[in-house]
């Protein structure tokens, strides 16, 4: 029973590193103008799963944030570190409308 629970665990993250390595291309992306055809569901799913592992994947990239963080402090790019790693996944998870996967986060700011 325990190498199970380590092999879910080890799944799980590696599943959400996966994820927060994708950058803001991945999370945030403009709305259609359609709707969806089961809302309910979209919304079922994105409240007991997207939005558990998108709380988990910002936790991971301020995690691995902070051990980059004096690489990109030497490297300059702290600021798009922080954006990919941590702001974007927590955009995802905390400012997009339930049940909409292929939204932007925050539709009033457009994409630089």
């Amino acid at each position: 029973m325990v190498h199970y629970r380590k092999r879910i665990q080890a799944v799980l993250f590696v599943t959400v590193l996966a994820m927060v390595s994708q950058g803001p291309s991945v999370w945030a992306k403009d709305c259609p103008s359609g709707t969806h055809e089961d809302p309910a569901g979209l919304m079922t799913a994105d409240a007991a799963l997207a939005r558990p592992v998108g709380a988990v994947a910002t936790v991971a990239g301020f995690a691995v944030f902070l051990v980059s963080s004096p690489f990109s402090a030497l490297g300059g790019n702290t600021k798009e570190a922080w954006e990919s790693l941590v702001t974007a996944p927590a955009n995802y998870t905390f400012k997009r409308p339930l049940g909409h996967f292929d939204c932007e986060a925050y539709p009033s700011e457009k994409q630089r």
